[in-house]
C-alpha cells in the first residue's frame, strides 16, 4: 500500500486503500456492538465496491478492527445479519486488520457540508 496517498491516488484504484471513517469511542458510553448496528443500518453491505452513487474499490464495504476481540464481535455481527434474512443477496463486507489510517486532505473533510448538502445517512 502506498504511504499517505492523495484522493487522486486512491481513485486510481491501484493503492488498495478504502475511504473510511475512523471512529474513536468510549465503551463505557457506547459499545462496539452498537457501533456495528449503526454501520449495518446505514449502508448496503451487499454491493461490492459501491456505496450509493460512489463506485470503485475504494468504496468497498469493510470493517477494520484493532483487536482480536473486535474482529470476533464484527464477524459474529456479520454472521447474525446474514442469518437474519434482512438482505436477499450475500453480505460482501470484508473484515480486516486495521492498516495505517491516513486522514483525507482538508478539502475532503466535511465534504457534503462544504458543498451545501445536508449530510449522509450516518
Amino acid at each position: 500500500m502506498k504511504e499517505n496517498p492523495t484522493y487522486e491516488d486512491v481513485c486510481a484504484h491501484d493503492t488498495g486503500h478504502a475511504e473510511v471513517v475512523q471512529v474513536e469511542f468510549d465503551p463505557a458510553i457506547v459499545s462496539y456492538t452498537q457501533l456495528l448496528d449503526v454501520f449495518w443500518s446505514n449502508h448496503n453491505p451487499t454491493t461490492l465496491n459501491r456505496q450509493g452513487p460512489d463506485v470503485g474499490d475504494q468504496y468497498r464495504s469493510v470493517i477494520f478492527y484493532h483487536t482480536p476481540e473486535q474482529r470476533a464481535v464484527a464477524e459474529e455481527s456479520k454472521s447474525s445479519l446474514e442469518e437474519s434474512g434482512r438482505f436477499k443477496r450475500p453480505i460482501v463486507t470484508q473484515i480486516e486488520p486495521m492498516p495505517t489510517f491516513y486522514r483525507a486532505e482538508e478539502y475532503h473533510q466535511r465534504y457534503l457540508e462544504k458543498r451545501g448538502l445536508s449530510h449522509c445517512a450516518v
